[in-house]
């Protein structure tokens, strides 16, 4: 599988790159920091140095892919919501459907008020809503897109280590939920592009 990357020099996002190359798929990463990404010297990488808002990057970093990953934040700016709409272009000019994201618990529905996303409701402990507003509005343009998409939407998230077991639900979190580590919501997240279950869905994950 050729798998396009976005983010592969975050927290989650390097997960997924070392999962990627470690089953032997090939990786098209666009990068803003080549020297930043640790697994820099496999051939199975190919990095383009640039970031997700030009255009002319993204068309670059996607063609010839088969699936999409983007493990993006907000750099606390319209990161998300100004690239999701250049990501879908450039996909479906490449005739690309499936996609898989890392977004946030607060774009969730919340149990308590199911007509609320759990930002908005009293389960969200943040003390700023901003980057959950990013996350919905890319969500929102996401969800339009016709694409096969499935957003992972891990809770409080700390580096913590590798357990390999968790909890997961469709588009809420699983019942009193705790945190759940970098690496095993990489690892969940990488999953998705070789399964079905949660296309067209948002999934809650958390210990």
């Amino acid at each position: 599988m050729n798998i396009c990357l976005l983010g592969a020099t975050g927290r989650v996002g390097s997960i997924i790159l070392a999962n990627a190359l470690s089953d032997q798929h090939d990786v098209q990463a666009l990068v803003r920091y080549p020297d930043k990404l640790s697994l820099n010297k496999d051939s199975r990488l190919s990095m383009i140095k640039g970031n997700a808002l030009e255009e002319s990057k993204i068309a670059q970093v996607i063609k010839g892919a088969d699936v999409v990953v983007s493990a993006l934040n907000t750099d606390g700016m319209s990161t998300l919501s100004d690239s999701m709409p250049l990501i879908i272009k450039n996909m479906k000019s490449e005739g690309i459907k499936r996609i898989v994201t890392i977004g946030s618990a607060g774009i969730l529905q919340a149990r308590s008020a199911p007509q609320l996303y759990r930002f908005q409701s009293t389960e969200s402990k943040r003390k700023t809503t901003r980057d959950a507003e990013e996350h919905l509005r890319a969500y929102l343009i996401l969800k339009e897109s016709g694409l096969d998409w499935t957003i992972v939407c891990p809770t409080y998230l700390p580096l913590g280590e590798r357990i390999g077991q968790y909890r997961y639900e469709k588009d809420v979190l699983p019942k009193n939920p705790s945190s759940i580590s970098v690496y095993d919501t990489g690892d969940f997240a990488y999953q998705q592009l070789f399964r079905e279950d949660f296309v067209g869905f948002r999934v809650g994950l958390t210990y």
